[in-house]
């Protein structure tokens, strides 16, 4: 039983983002416990007990996020993500039915589905409450991938939590806010952020990819779908 905390970034329609990503963090459950205690012992060897969020990274909190990402290179956490960039290229009239929705629901499907390797594995998800309309994304989810797996679907238990409640879906909020600060190239602005350009580098010293392009399709550690759509 493996466990994937999933979150996403700049996923609405009309937030004028040109990207998108969605991502998780994936551990086995019977490691899950040890792993969040150790996540918790780091942040407190820094002083820092509160919640990690790329939106509140700082410069005095640098070495907090480095040991973050060496002990997730170090333990046996994998991340994977999808990547859409040129979001405003979609041309869902022709590819989703007209919604954005069943893309978003489209990219959900795609990023569960890279998980289950090896198949015999089951899993357990949990999402960020993001809105008002969680349950339901919860529900189309779920009766996807059980009419896709013809209702033996390794997808065992969905459930929305809070990302203040639990650190590997915070561990998954950084990585995404990296990949995403990156593919709008705003690490190259004048007035950039300097701890999250160093933040930036150093993910992609530690994973040796760079985070606006896709990885090696069989990478597992640190997996970026660069997903490219059709444009109009």
């Amino acid at each position: 039983m493996y466990n994937l905390y999933i979150d996403e970034s700049c996923h609405l329609e009309n937030d004028k983002k040109p990207v998108m990503c969605i991502g998780y963090s994936k551990v086995s459950s019977d490691n899950y416990q040890k792993i969040k205690e150790d996540l918790f012992k780091i942040k407190l060897l820094h002083k820092s007990p509160t919640e990690i969020k790329w939106n509140t990274v700082s410069l005095s909190r640098l070495p907090l996020y480095k040991s973050l990402i060496d002990y997730f290179f170090n333990t046996e956490i994998d991340f994977r993500c999808v990547l859409v960039k040129y979001k405003d290229k979609l041309d869902h009239a022709t590819f989703n039915n007209g919604s954005h929705d069943d893309f978003y629901y489209k990219m959900v499907f795609f990023l569960l589905k890279s998980a289950t390797n090896p198949p015999a594995n089951e899993y357990k998800v949990y999402l960020d409450i993001k809105d008002t309309r969680g349950k339901e994304k919860l529900v189309i989810i779920n009766n996807v991938l059980n009419n896709y797996y013809k209702e033996g679907s390794p997808f065992k238990h969905f459930q929305h939590i809070h990302s203040h409640e639990n650190i590997l879906l915070q561990l998954t909020d950084l990585f995404i806010g990296a990949i995403t600060y990156k593919s709008q190239n705003h690490h190259l602005s004048p007035n950039a952020n300097k701890a999250k350009v160093e933040i930036v580098q150093y993910l992609e010293a530690k994973s040796g990819y760079f985070l606006n392009e896709g990885t090696e399709p069989w990478e597992t550690k640190f997996n970026i779908f660069d997903h490219q759509p059709k444009g109009k």
